[in-house]
């Protein structure tokens, strides 16, 4: 889908005054910021970000109406400056007939990225029930080979799997501390939702119903 099509159809949901705009660029996940900070310009908030389609293989991101005043005025001065968004005209914050974000939406875009990386990270993040799970598989592997392998055989095919499942781990974990020291720095609020999460909020901003993935199989508008 061209970035003409994913544009046009973001701004027909906004300009339906939906509560909940959703966003599914087939693409990075740059793409889903660029069109994110797009609909923020409309006075939308993020909400969440997850992963969906077949084998998850798209990045979807949630926003929602953002009742604050400033919020309301911020839709007002971008509907104002921008009359022909969607019907050809230049759309707040990207390059002309793309998802590339203009020099001053660069940071905005950048912070979006993060929050999304960040939330869509945390499925792939393992707890302790994961790690125990995945060794405990380790080890169900390395007595299966013993049946037709030598023991050394056996173990070092467990033991290598294991060292990759304790990498993934390692290298996950490192990066999203990464992305929340950055957030931390731009502001953002460390903040648990109802399940435990950890997500990051602007000050003023709350977890909300907004803020939860769809159950699996809703279709995205």
């Amino acid at each position: 889908m061209s970035a003409a099509r994913h544009t046009v159809g973001l701004l027909q949901q906004i300009a339906r005054q939906q509560d909940i705009v959703d966003i599914a660029p087939q693409g990075s996940t740059s793409k889903a910021a660029a069109l994110a900070q797009v609909a923020e310009q409309y006075g939308y908030a993020y909400g969440t970000a997850y992963r969906t389609g077949f084998r998850n293989s798209l990045v979807a991101v949630r926003m929602y109406r953002d009742p604050r005043p400033e919020a309301r005025a911020r839709e007002a001065a971008t509907i104002t400056a921008h009359p022909q968004a969607g019907n050809g005209g230049r759309v707040p914050g990207l390059e002309q007939g793309s998802l590339k974000p203009l020099p001053e939406a660069v940071g905005a875009v950048a912070v979006l990225k993060d929050l999304i990386t960040f939330d869509v990270m945390a499925l792939y993040v393992a707890d302790r029930g994961q790690k125990v799970t995945g060794y405990l598989g380790c080890a169900v592997l390395t007595v299966i080979l013993l049946i037709d392998r030598s023991p050394v055989e056996a173990v070092a095919s467990g033991g290598a799997v294991a060292l990759l499942f304790t990498v993934a781990f390692q290298v996950g974990a490192i990066r999203r501390r990464r992305i929340a020291e950055r957030l931390t720095a731009a502001g953002f609020l460390a903040v648990c939702d109802e399940q435990g999460n950890r997500r990051f909020r602007r000050p003023g901003e709350q977890v909300t119903d907004h803020d939860r993935p769809p159950a699996p199989g809703t279709r995205l508008r």
